[in-house]
């Protein structure tokens, strides 16, 4: 028998916190809820969730704060920020730093449960799959792995967005790092490394 995935919330309001809690547990995820980054912390390093929920904005040290404790972009779970409606430009800044993707509130149920359930499920097959073999393929996050697969594929930001279930700014940010860390100039370059394991050109 499997045992379920453990889901992780993290935020300062307890209605939050009660409201994420009873709606993973129905969908049979096992949960565990935190109220500020101390406990959380201290929690992940006795177990690592299958995807973690962390809100932004708390008193103390902040969601960005969190990620970056945590060395967001090795960290082996999806992380996604829990952000309201001003703090786009904040959730972006949180990909960079090694978030998933961001769940706005206030929370669809339907698409906040497929999109983690997506996450979980992709992440697993992304820890069992072979190694990309290509110069500079040990610098990228499970995430960015995803999106390049998606990239090489022909997908565009919006496709992949969609395949993924992650926003199409989501895939810019990562397309954008990913270029970044391979030195590839456009897109055409980075299918050319991918494929070929060539460096890029100088």
């Amino acid at each position: 028998m499997t045992m379920p995935s453990v889901i992780h919330i993290v935020d300062d309001d307890p209605a939050v916190r009660d409201a994420l809690s009873l709606l993973f547990e129905t969908e049979g995820f096992r949960v565990k809820s935190f109220a500020n980054a101390e406990e959380f912390l201290s929690g992940v390093e006795e177990e690592t969730p299958s995807c973690v929920l962390l809100d932004v904005h708390m008193p103390g040290r902040s969601g960005i704060d969190i990620l970056k404790s945590l060395n967001g972009e090795k960290f082996s779970a999806p992380i996604f920020i829990i952000s309201g409606q001003g703090d786009i430009p904040m959730a972006v800044e949180a990909i960079k730093f090694g978030a998933y993707d961001f769940v706005e509130k206030p929370f669809d149920v339907e698409s906040i449960i497929s999109r983690v359930r997506e996450a979980v499920s992709r992440n697993a097959q992304a820890a069992g799959s072979s190694t990309m073999n290509f110069a500079g393929a040990e610098t990228l996050t499970p995430r960015e792995r995803q999106v390049l697969i998606e990239i090489t594929a022909g997908s565009s930001n919006k496709e992949a967005g969609r395949n993924l279930k992650i926003s199409p700014r989501t895939v810019e940010v990562h397309r954008a790092r990913i270029m970044e860390k391979l030195g590839a100039r456009n897109a055409a370059d980075l299918v050319r490394i991918v494929l070929t394991g060539e460096p890029p050109a100088a």
